[in-house]
């Protein structure tokens, strides 16, 4: 497939079936999975274990009982069985961030966007260390931002299927040398593709912050640079306000987890939903307009209607609703869920 070029790329998106007009992407979730395999490495050539059922749900949706079986989904089938529910309840984009390390399918992800008319936006790039490949260790900033840039112009794992924006690019408790250098990578193919850029940042409240630093010390844009998982990272308002007036894009990720209990961290009281827009209702009146999006998050079986969870369809079905109730302006809506989404998506 031939390179695409900046100037053919420039203020178009691009989806796994190719480039559009950014006007047709609607209603978009900005950080989803399909077609994934968050198991770690080291495991997955063990019995993936129990399947998620109703007798293990609460246990499963809540990774308190954690079996590999629920943290593994590679079926076609069932990512359009559950993309199609999305569509018919409004959605209309979908961006799928399972990258370098969690299993990505381009072709799988075709067959979904062909089947049920979706908009599916492919991130690139690699996830957190422990899920990287041996060989990345040895490799250097240049090499891995010369990847992601063929991975945005001209296809991605040996397929032809193009990335639309660049992440969720990982970060761990201990932010580690070799994701510095894949972070540093990332901004440089940012720079030069102009697609948006997504972080994946570790589960401490500093961690947000500590990447903006870095990425504001190489000129990096915060406007097209988005920090996910703000719904499990910062519970300070002053430390989400900091954050904000960096002009990064704020991403809360994980409606539908409605507990507050937070395995990963035990130290976080996760909100629920209503939690989670009374935390965007204050970035929004403190002025941070086109600073925020929404999503699921969903990588976990337990989490699809399938297995009894909330699916893909909870933010149209249910959170909508309740931000209306709430007092969320039309226009404030149409910010989180299109206009945002859309400018990000556009390449620059």
């Amino acid at each position: 497939m031939p390179r695409l070029t900046r100037d053919e790329m420039r203020g178009k998106a691009q989806t796994v079936l190719g480039l559009v007009d950014p006007a047709v992407l609607g209603s978009t979730l900005m950080h989803e999975h399909l077609i994934w395999d968050i198991r770690p490495p080291a495991i997955r050539d063990r019995d993936p274990g129990e399947e998620p059922g109703l007798a293990n749900h609460w246990g499963m949706s809540s990774s308190t009982a954690a079996s590999p079986a629920n943290a593994w989904q590679p079926s076609v089938e069932v990512a359009t069985e559950a993309v199609a529910e999305a569509v018919a309840a409004g959605c209309e984009t979908i961006v799928e961030l399972s990258i370098g390390g969690l299993s990505p399918d381009p072709d799988g992800l075709v067959q979904v966007a062909q089947a049920t008319g979706c908009h599916i936006v492919m991130g690139c790039g690699h996830y957190v260390e422990d899920y990287q490949f041996p060989e990345n260790h040895t490799r250097s900033i240049d090499d891995f931002a010369a990847e992601m840039v063929a991975q945005v112009q001209e296809g991605m794992w040996g397929t032809q299927v193009r990335a639309g924006l660049i992440g969720e690019i990982g970060c761990q408790g201990a932010w580690t040398p070799l994701e510095r250098r894949v972070m540093e990578a990332a901004l440089i193919a940012q720079q030069e593709t102009g697609a948006a850029l997504t972080i994946h940042p570790a589960r401490r409240q500093d961690s947000p912050q500590e990447v903006m630093d870095f990425i504001a010390a190489r000129g990096g844009d915060p406007s097209r640079t988005i920090m996910d998982h703000i719904d499990r990272t910062i519970m300070d308002d002053d430390a989400l306000f900091r954050l904000a007036d960096t002009g990064v894009v704020l991403e809360w990720d994980l409606f539908g987890q409605e507990s507050s209990l937070y395995v990963h961290n035990l130290d976080v009281d996760m909100p629920n939903d209503a939690g989670r827009l009374r935390a965007i209702r204050k970035v929004l009146d403190r002025g941070h307009r086109g600073q925020v999006v929404i999503s699921h998050d969903i990588c976990h079986r337990a989490h699809m209607t399938r297995w009894g969870g909330w699916g893909y369809a909870h933010i149209h079905r249910t959170v909508l609703p309740l931000m209306r109730r709430r007092g969320f302006s039309e226009a404030e809506i149409r910010e989180i869920l299109v206009d945002t989404p859309r400018r990000l998506l556009t390449f620059a």
